[in-house]
Parts: structure tokens; sequence; C-alpha cells
């Protein structure tokens, strides 16, 4: 026997010789499970007659501790189905005795391995008590090249939340800003260079119409106090003035139109008409907005400082919500040139055509794309549309940040759009940006409105989830009196329970938006999971031990199932992490910290911490701090704000 990997803790068990560092990360203390795949595959691949590597590779994580704490497929190791059964009874009765592991259980063409408790135990919690914020993170995921570390990290950007100034900030900005920051942070663990970008919508005529309603309404002092929420008033109160504008100048066309058929001089109602128009907020806002696109300065600035100020405003709500980026774009942001560019590829490469007048690309024709039907890329009019915009962007990024991967964080409302565009990109010759693109897309929040109306910022929503958290928290009167700050806490709480019950589902589902659900202490809900990290919190408080304590904990005192199966837990963390970036699903991390506190609440009566013998507590508490130290990691992963003290 030969001492484990001097990366490893000091306290760590032996292991055999022979960890040749198969699959990615497999000989670091990144992944204390790694270790064993490499073990086993070693012991398994001269019995098997395949390669380590294979083996390693193959060697999956379990749903449940009653299969083992990793499985092996028989048959995905190419053995033909006939003898995949002999094959596992085979290998498994030929396992070797090891110190890590026990002889494997054979059930059908499945090769169960569960790891032995003491090894693992002293392997697993000294790691996390070592790494603490790092633990379960891998920063050579993120290599370009792993052999070779000089070559760089990979890049990817992610634009998620993507709000309309001067509109309400909707349920699905909410998911898309819940979402993308949490992917973000996924990106970030696994070692990736992460831009977040913040793509906006702060370009279009509403503009003119928003410089018009400043000019009838504004206010300087509310301006400034909340921009957001007054630039929407203003827009609501103009389009007050120019809808009955717009009625009567439709009433009036329709009647021209009515006269003409008829044979009677209609000049006179013609004039009517056009001065109509002329005089209405619409043309107004429209020749506004003409100055904003021809560079006007003064119409520039206007538009500038309701951006500037929004953006502020913004940042400080994203921050509650521990959100931040690295870039705020936006529509303005799209150069006119790159978009004619764009245009004048798509008829070049003869990708676009027209079409009574308007210029579309028909991706009906070819059968593979038959269902991406028919894209509009440029009106009658002569206006540039969305897609135009968006290839322009997209191009622009590829040649700004030669990013290796874009996520575009957006309601699967958008899936068409987003197909037509990745696939557009590649018709005109942008393979190499459209293959690097992904949508990841999210289901429709239901029964979303505020206590005060039915206008949905987000302020409002975390202002009403907090207000009623804090009800809930008052109910339980000697636990409110404890907490510090409680109007801060129930703000946390409130705040995690809007994301948990974002997360708590597949992206795709719709969900009911439900105060009452959301902000209980009983089931899966995030007050739970606060709850239950304050409750650890708490246990170290009154334990009162130091952390050289623990590290000089005698773990091998923990041979309750309860321990045993609570370090199983914490040693799956990283493959959890990293799994997650194969599901692209907050679920994946959410699931596995619920089942995480269920195991730790069905343990507090059998590994009692206060009262214990000296060494049995120190051993406790070790394992007790360790899963702390998890669950705020996990918490942290999803963008959430671990408390300390709960009611």
């Amino acid at each position: 026997m030969s001492s484990i990997n001097s990366t490893m803790d000091s306290n760590a068990p032996s292991i055999t010789k022979g960890d040749s560092g198969h699959g990615p990360g497999a000989f670091e203390a990144s992944n204390p499970v790694n270790i064993y795949r490499s073990h086993i595959s070693e012991l398994l691949a001269p019995i098997s007659q395949k390669p380590a590597k294979d083996i390693y590779d193959r060697l999956a994580w379990t749903q449940t501790f009653d299969k083992g704490d990793l499985g092996l497929a028989v048959p995905s190791l190419r053995v033909p189905p006939k003898e995949a059964n002999a094959k596992a009874a085979e290998w498994g009765a030929s396992f070797p005795l090891s110190d890590l592991v026990e002889k494997p259980v054979v059930a059908g063409t499945f090769l169960q391995f569960f790891f032995k408790p003491q090894p693992l135990m002293a392997l697993v919690v000294p790691s996390v008590l070592r790494k603490k914020t790092v633990y379960g993170t891998n920063p050579k995921l993120g290599l370009r090249d792993e052999s070779d570390p000089s070559k760089g990290r990979k890049r990817i950007i992610v634009e998620f939340s993507s709000p309309n100034i001067a509109k309400p900030f909707h349920a699905g900005h909410l998911r898309s800003t819940i979402i993308g920051g949490f992917l973000a942070n996924v990106y970030e663990a696994a070692g990736w260079d992460v831009l977040r970008m913040n793509y906006l919508g702060d370009w279009g005529r509403q503009f003119g119409l928003l410089a018009e309603a400043y000019g009838m309404y504004g206010s300087e002092e509310k301006l400034q106090k909340d921009p957001i929420g007054h630039l929407f008033d203003i827009y609501v109160a103009i389009n007050q003035v120019s809808k009955p504008e717009e009625d009567e100048i439709k009433e009036k066309k329709e009647e021209l139109k009515k006269t003409s058929e008829t044979g009677k001089d209609t000049t006179d109602l013609a004039k009517e008409i056009e001065l109509l128009e002329s005089k209405s907020v619409n043309e107004k806002a429209r020749r506004y907005f003409k100055r904003m696109e021809d560079g006007d300065e003064a119409a520039l600035a206007l538009w500038k400082r309701f951006r500037d100020l929004s953006i502020e405003r913004y940042k400080r709500t994203y921050s509650r919500l521990n959100i931040r980026y690295d870039e705020y774009s936006g529509e303005s942001q799209v150069e006119m040139e790159r978009m004619e560019r764009a245009a004048q590829q798509l008829a070049n490469s003869g990708v676009s055509e027209i079409s009574e007048g308007a210029v579309i690309v028909d991706l009906t024709k070819n059968p593979k794309t038959k269902k991406l039907g028919k894209a509009l890329v440029r009106k009658k009019d002569g206006s540039s549309l969305y897609l135009t915009r968006d290839i322009g962007e997209a191009v622009k990024r590829h040649d700004l940040y030669d990013f290796d991967k874009m996520i575009y964080v957006v309601a699967s409302q958008q899936d068409l759009h987003l197909a037509q565009l990745f696939k557009i990109l590649e018709l005109m010759g942008h393979q190499d940006v459209a293959e690097k693109c992904q949508h990841i897309n999210f289901g429709m929040v239901q029964g979303m409105s505020t206590r005060k109306g039915t206008v949905k910022f987000l302020d409002d929503i975390l202002r009403d989830v907090g207000e009623k958290m804090h009800e809930v928290m008052q109910k339980n009167d000697s636990k409110y009196q404890q907490v510090e700050n409680p109007e801060q806490t129930a703000d946390t709480l409130g705040i995690t329970a809007v994301m948990v019950q974002d997360m708590a589902g597949k992206r795709i589902n719709n969900y009911e938006f439900s105060l009452e659900r959301m902000t209980s202490f009983e089931g899966d809900t995030g007050p739970y999971l606060q709850y239950a990290h304050a409750r650890l919190c708490s246990i170290t408080r009154k334990a009162g031990l130091t952390a050289e304590d623990l590290e000089a904990a005698d773990l091998s005192l923990l041979q309750e199932l309860h321990a045993i199966n609570l370090v199983r837990a914490l040693s799956s963390w990283p493959d959890v992490v990293q799994n997650t970036l194969k599901t692209q699903e907050p679920v994946t991390v959410l699931s596995y910290l619920f089942k995480m506190t269920h195991m730790l609440s069905s343990s507090y009566d059998v590994l009692k911490v206060v009262g214990s013998e000296p060494e049995v507590k120190k051993a406790r508490m070790a394992l007790y701090e360790a899963a702390r130290q998890v669950l705020n990691n996990g918490m942290k992963l999803l963008g959430l704000s671990p408390v300390e003290r709960s009611v």
C-alpha cells in the first residue's frame, strides 16, 4: 500500500497505487469520489479486459444509496446484451478485496459499488473542512485544454433578465434573472470565464413617446427617486392620450375608404387626416425617435439619462438577488451598419428573398428546417426587425469576445425566434457562431399579481413576499425575538422563497405563483432550506468548539448509519455540481440540498452534539460543520444568501 496523493488531506485513508488520473480531474481534491472511480477502474480493468479509462467514464453516481455509491452498467462497456448478465456476475465474483470499497453487488447487468464508511469519512470530512467555499468546484473543467492550462479558460456569455425600460419587470424577466444568475454561477464554479450580460429593451419608437411624455408629465424629483416606476407611469399616461387620437385617425381612414368607394370627393377628409396625424403624439414620438437615430445630441442625452438612471435602479434590485452583470448591453448598442451588413449578407448569399415587398428567409423549402417556417427580416416599409438586430449582435459579440459558448436565457415563447436566428446565422456563413449558441428556455409563471395591483415590477414582488414572510415569522414570537434584524431576515427569506419556488421544478414547466405555499416553513420551500442552515449554525454556536477541535476529531467514532449516509451525501456534492453543467437545471442542485436537509433532520436525535462525550462531540460537530458548509455552498450556487438565525 502507498499513501494517497499529497493533494488529499493528511488524515485521508491509504489507497492502492495505480490511480493514473483517468477521466477529468481524476486524481485531485476537487472530487473525492474520483479517487474511488480511479481505484475501481484500475481493479476492474484486468478482470474485464476493458480499458480503465472506459470503466472510469461509465462509473455513474446513483439516485439512491440502496443502489450503491457508484454504479456500472456492464452493457455500456460494449458487452453484447446476451452476455451482460454473465459478465456482471463474473466480474463481481472476481473483484479483489479492497480497503476502499466492498465487493460489488451484482444486480442483473449492473455492478453496484458501496464505499467502505471509515475511509470515506476520513477522506471527505477533512476535505470539506479544508476547502470550505471551493468544495464542489472544479476549475479544470473550464480549461480549453486540461493538459495545458496556459491555453487559458473557456469563455461563456450568459444573456439573461433583459427587461424593457419603462415597462413592467414581468414574470418572464424574473425567471430569466433567477435561472441565468444560477447558470452563470455554475459555469464559474466549473472554471469558465463567465461574462454576465443584460440585453436591455432600450431602443425604438417607444423612447420617442417616452420623451414626449416626460415633456408633458415628467418630474425631476420622481425621476431621481424611482426612475423605472416614474417612466412607466408617464408612459401609461401618454398612451391614454395617444390611443384616442389613433382611434380617431383609424375611424377617419375607414370613412375615407368608404367615401372614395362611392366616388365622392375626399380632398377635405384627406387633409383632415393629414392634420390629425401631424399633430398626434405618435407622430411627434416618431419624429423624436428619428432625431435619436440621426444622432441628435439633445435627443440622445435625454434617452441616455433615462437609460442610465434605470440601470442604476436595476443594479440595486439585482443585488438583492445576488445578481451582478459585467455588461449592460441593449438593442441600442447594435450599430445600424451591422444590421445593414447582416441584411446585405443574407441577400448576397441567397438566404433571403423578396416576398410581397418584404424581405423574408423561407426555411420551409428545406425539409430539415420546414418547421421553422418563414422568418421576416424587413417589413415592406423598409424597417428592420429584431431578427436583423439579433444577427448583428451575435456576430458583434463573437468578434469582440471570441466566446466558446453563448447562452440566451429566454422564455419558451421565443423558441421559434431563436431557432430561426441560429439556423439563419449558419446559412449565411456564420456556422462558427451558430454552433456555440444555445437557448435555455423556461415555462410560464401563472397567477402572479401584486397586492397593490397588477403591475408587476420586481421590487413590488419582493416587497409583497417580504411582508408576507414577516407575518409568518411573527407567529413564533419567542424565536422572533431572538432574530437580530427581523425585517432584513424577512426580506432575505422572502427572496429565498421566490427563488426556490421558481427552481423547484424543471425549467420548462409552468408553475403557480403562490405566496402561501412559498412562504411556509413546511415542505420543500425556501424558508425550510434557510431554517436547515440556521439550525446547523445554532448547533455550532451551542457546541462552542474551535476549528482546531474539529480538525483533530477522531472520525472513526462516527459509526451510526445516519452519520455514514450523511457523509455519502457530502461526497457526491462535486458530482452534483458537475452533473448540473449537463442538465443546466437548478432543480438538480435543489433536489440534492433538500435530500440532504431531510437526512440532517432525521439525524439530530441520533447524533446529538451537546451532552455527548467530548471526543464524540468533536466528531459529530466536524460532520455537522461539513454538512453546513456543503449546504452553504449549494445555496450560494443557487444565488441564495444563507441566514445564520431563522425562526
